[in-house]
C-alpha cells in the first residue's frame, strides 16, 4: 500500500477523501488518513519538526500495511541553480541532528538509504521533477544561520527538517522510502528576500494547485 507524508507544502491542498484513524503504536499513537491509500500530516497539532513523534508515525503506517512511502517536504535551496519552484527528488541524505531509532534496546544497525527504484517511479509521476540531489536535516524550528548554510552548500543541495528522520525509520521498517521536495525558498543569505516561515507558506499558498495535481498523479500512477 502507497503512502503518502504531507507537511507545509500541503497545507493548503485539497487531499483526497480519507477516513481518519487514530493508530496506537508502541511509541505512542498517530493520525492516520485511510482508504485506498494512507497519508500522514506530519505536523499534527502544530507540533513543530524537532517535535514530531517520528517513531510513531512511521510506525502507524507500517501498522497500516504501508510498504512504499512518498514524503512531501518543504524545503530551502543551497544552490542558486535550484530555484524556488523546482521539485527535486532527492537520492541521498544527510542529517545534521539526532535520528530517531526504534532499535532503543539492542545493537542493530541498517544501512539507511533511499529507494532509487521507488524515486525513479515517482520521477515519472511528476513530469518536470529534478531527479538526484542531497538533501540535509537540520534540528529545527529555526532557519539556519548564513554561515551554516554556506557550509552546508558544501555537502547537500537542498535543507530541510524532517526527511532524514522519516527515511531512517522506514528504512528500520523495512518500507521503501522516497521523498519530493518542493523548493520553497532559497536558504538564508543566498537569496535577495529576508527569509521567514510567512515567506515559506506564501510559497506553498501559490502552488498549492499544482501540488494538488501532483499529488493525484502519485495516487494514479503508484497507488
Amino acid at each position: 500500500m502507497l503512502g503518502i507524508i504531507g507537511g507545509t507544502s500541503l497545507l493548503f491542498s485539497t487531499l483526497p477523501d480519507l477516513k481518519k484513524e487514530e493508530v496506537a503504536t508502541p511509541f505512542g499513537s498517530a493520525e492516520l488518513l485511510c482508504g485506498d491509500i494512507v497519508m500522514l500530516m506530519r505536523h499534527q497539532h502544530g507540533r513543530p519538526p524537532h517535535r514530531i513523534n517520528y517513531r510513531a508515525s512511521l510506525a502507524a503506517m507500517a501498522i497500516a500495511g504501508v510498504d512504499r512511502i512518498v514524503a512531501f517536504g518543504s524545503s530551502g535551496s543551497l544552490k542558486k541553480e535550484i530555484a524556488p519552484g523546482t521539485i527535486l527528488i532527492p537520492t541521498d541524505y544527510i542529517s545534521m541532528t539526532d535520528i530517531p531509532s526504534i532499535h532503543d534496546h539492542k545493537i542493530e544497525h541498517v544501512r539507511p538509504e533511499l529507494s532509487r527504484a521507488l524515486a525513479e517511479k515517482l520521477s515519472s509521476a511528476v513530469p518536470g521533477a529534478r531527479l538526484g540531489g542531497v538533501y540535509v536535516q537540520t534540528r529545527g524550528p529555526r532557519i539556519e544561520t548564513v554561515a551554516e548554510v554556506a557550509a552546508l552548500a558544501k555537502v547537500a543541495d537542498v535543507v530541510g527538517m524532517t526527511v532524514a528522520s522519516e527515511a531512517t525509520l522506514a528504512c528500520e521498517l523495512g518500507i521503501d522510502f522516497a521523498a519530493l521536495c518542493t523548493i520553497d525558498n532559497y536558504a538564508n543569505g543566498l537569496g535577495a528576500d529576508v527569509l521567514t516561515y510567512d515567506h515559506i507558506l506564501s510559497t506553498s499558498k501559490t502552488y498549492r494547485h499544482r501540488t494538488e495535481e501532483i499529488v493525484g498523479s502519485i495516487i494514479r500512477q503508484m497507488g
